[in-house]
């Protein structure tokens, strides 16, 4: 009729670990990308500007003729 020993500073740290990462998937969910996540996405967005627009050809308009 004995339960199992806990030792209870083990049982502790493990709740508090356990609530932490909870918090930390909230807040990953809450606040979405890295700093550096969105760093890189703005800079391939700006190389492939760059790039679009290096390629346009550019008319001539009234003077032309």
């Amino acid at each position: 009729m004995t339960g199992d020993v806990v030792n209870l500073r083990q049982f502790r740290k493990r709740k508090a670990r356990d609530e932490k990462e909870t918090r930390a998937e909230q807040n990953r969910i809450s606040f979405g990308r890295t700093k550096a996540e969105k760093n890189l996405t703005r800079a391939l967005n700006d190389k492939a500007t760059r790039s679009h627009e290096a390629g346009k050809r550019e008319t001539a308009g009234d003077d032309a003729e």
